[in-house]
């Protein structure tokens, strides 16, 4: 390592901020990560990531980034038991409009616990001699509205002291700070938007039945916004070392019970199928207690819109855009936005005039569909807004509505859906004319009137 690296600090170890790091020093940049938690040295959890214990994925548009950002990522988790889900091949799912065929591959998705996909994310990144990790928590920025010079550092001893740096990076989640310590820097306030649909999500780990712990499907139960029952839905998610994943959510009145008894008889009695209750009660094991989780809002900050931005400063992950987790693209956007910033740092350079706009605008393109995806649907649950859906929302809910009707008997479309869910293709290919005209149309076969589970599938897991 030669001394004349630029320098970047990034505050925050953890998916986005990690990921975020090693995009840096690709673009030629000496790292130091800054963390307030200890991390843990293994797949473990960890305090600062109580959502760990409920459903994550990763779409196949986060993992062709995660790949290429580290790799050999994608074969690591493989390796650790991981399965490749094709989409929708193997996803059994209850969609508004009936039950989604199981088509050919377009997408997939890697189902994993999020405290092993964290571990060998960690693993790779800090293994480059050219990224540190110091134990710390920021107190605020150094420099003025025109250029950031470093971040001022608390250590658990409450000591404090001063990180100098070419780049600073805020990955600090939900809690950053990042609007507050721009305007005490004399900048405007940042655009914000809230949608809080309410939904409260409660989860548990169970030992699958011994057939099943190979090749068994996801199952997804979506809410019904026209129908009863505010938000209740599920998923059950088949994760590494032969387990299942199950977590159950509902809106303001409907929420899930914490109780063990309460779950798997919501599961069974309280969603639109009782599919999930069923194979919970086909010979899966719990394993540990229900965990619920209430922090579900979507939440986004503009900071591409700012009319003035700081030279040397850049916020990602769910410090820009926080999304509700039941759509499980937050950790798909943040390797997308940590490939985003190192296309730019490559172009420009690191420290060069205008390069931290540029790259706040580039992570500002990677959240928008992920954003708008889970606001066209959050936005039409009670209370979540203070003055409701904009006309723009009630215009693009109608057509994703006849969109979503459409997959359930067509397989072009479905397929369409699909990439765009999975962040593998720009939400304009919904708009292209064949796909308008499809969805005008209609489905081209009739709704199906069970659970499309193979005879296999259903022995394995006891129905």
């Amino acid at each position: 390592m030669t001394e004349d690296r630029p320098t970047a600090v990034v505050l925050g170890g953890s998916l986005a901020g990690l990921l975020t790091a090693r995009a840096l020093v690709a673009g030629g940049a000496r790292v130091t990560v800054v963390e307030r938690d200890a991390l843990p040295d293994g797949p473990v959890p960890r305090k600062g990531l109580p959502q760990a214990r409920h459903v994550h994925q990763l779409w196949s548009g986060g993992a062709r980034a995660l790949e290429e950002l580290l790799p050999g990522a994608i074969g690591r988790l493989r390796a650790a038991g991981v399965s490749r889900v094709p989409m929708t091949t193997d996803m059994v799912a209850l969609s508004p409009y009936g039950w989604y065929r199981r088509w050919a591959e377009s997408a997939f998705m890697l189902p994993a616990s999020r405290d092993l996909l964290d571990w060998v994310v960690r693993q790779l990144v800090l293994a480059d001699g050219r990224i540190s990790l110091e134990r710390g928590e920021a107190a605020g920025l150094t420099g003025t509205g025109g250029a950031v010079t470093g971040v001022r550092v608390r250590a658990h001893d409450s000591a404090e002291r001063t990180l100098t740096a070419d780049l600073v990076v805020d990955a600090t989640g939900r809690g950053s700070r990042a609007a507050g310590w721009l305007t005490g820097l004399g900048l405007p306030a940042v655009e914000r938007r809230q949608v809080d649909s309410g939904l409260v999500y409660a989860s548990r780990l169970y030992r699958a039945p011994a057939a099943a712990r190979a090749g068994f499907p996801v199952v997804n139960i979506e809410p019904d916004p026209r129908g009863s029952g505010t938000g209740r839905g599920g998923v059950l998610m088949p994760v590494e070392d032969g387990k299942w994943i199950v977590t159950l959510f509902g809106g303001r009145g409907d929420e899930p019970p914490a109780c063990a008894a309460g779950f798997e008889r919501y599961a069974r009695d309280g969603l639109r199928h009782p599919l999930i209750g069923e194979l919970l009660g086909g010979g899966a094991e719990p394993l540990g207690e229900v965990a619920v989780t209430r922090t579900t809002a979507n939440r986004r900050h503009f900071f591409e819109r700012m009319p003035v931005w700081p030279e040397n400063f850049l916020v990602v992950g769910d410090a820009v855009c926080a999304l509700n987790p039941v759509y499980g693209h937050g950790m798909a956007v943040a390797a997308r936005s940590a490939l985003a910033v190192r296309d730019v740092v490559r172009r420009r350079g690191l420290g060069s005039r205008g390069l931290a706009r540029q790259a706040q605008r580039a992570v500002g393109r990677t959240v928008r569909a992920a954003w708008d995806l889970a606001v066209g649907a959050d936005v039409f649950y009670p209370g979540a807004t203070e003055k409701g859906p904009t006309l723009r929302d009630r215009v693009l809910a109608a057509y994703v509505g006849r969109l979503l009707r459409t997959a359930a008997g067509n397989g072009r479309v479905a397929r369409r859906v699909t990439d765009v869910t999975a962040l593998e293709r720009g939400a304009e290919v919904l708009l292209a004319p064949s796909v308008v005209v499809a969805a005008v149309a209609g489905p081209l076969r009739p709704a199906l009137a069970a659970p499309p589970l193979t005879r296999e599938e259903r022995r394995s897991a006891g129905l």
